[in-house]
């Protein structure tokens, strides 16, 4: 089956590069969302098998949009990948407690995105 992938990013050429990444490379379905209310509504309505969410973005940050998922029946038990450009082990150990899966720092590899996913969510 299809690995179906959402990804909530707020800059559209990082959008536009995992999804022709992880299309291309894996042949996975990728939905994508602008914004962290876009990426709950989508989560909500199609039950993607994993989210990849930027942790900084503007109207709300992805710490708060995880933790709205996490809140969420529906989407409480989607796993979550963090994207991120703050490279500091001390904030990535902080992100790894409230329950995500992985974080990946940006500028990322393309290529190596499938991989380093795969290994995170154990497929």
């Amino acid at each position: 089956m299809v690995k179906q992938i959402l990804v909530v990013d707020d800059d559209d050429g990082v959008r536009e590069i995992i999804q022709l990444s992880l299309e291309a490379a894996a042949g996975w379905d990728v939905l994508t969302a602008a914004s962290g209310k876009e990426g709950i509504a989508i989560a909500k309505a199609k039950s993607p098998d994993l989210i990849l969410l930027d942790v900084m973005m503007p109207d709300e940050d992805g710490i708060n949009v995880f933790h709205q998922l996490q809140s969420e029946p529906l989407t409480q038990s989607i796993p979550t990948i963090l994207l991120t450009a703050k490279a500091r082990m001390s904030e990535h150990q902080e992100f790894m407690k409230i329950g995500v899966r992985g974080i990946i720092t940006k500028p990322f590899q393309a290529m190596q995105l499938v991989q380093q996913i795969k290994q995170m969510v154990d497929w």
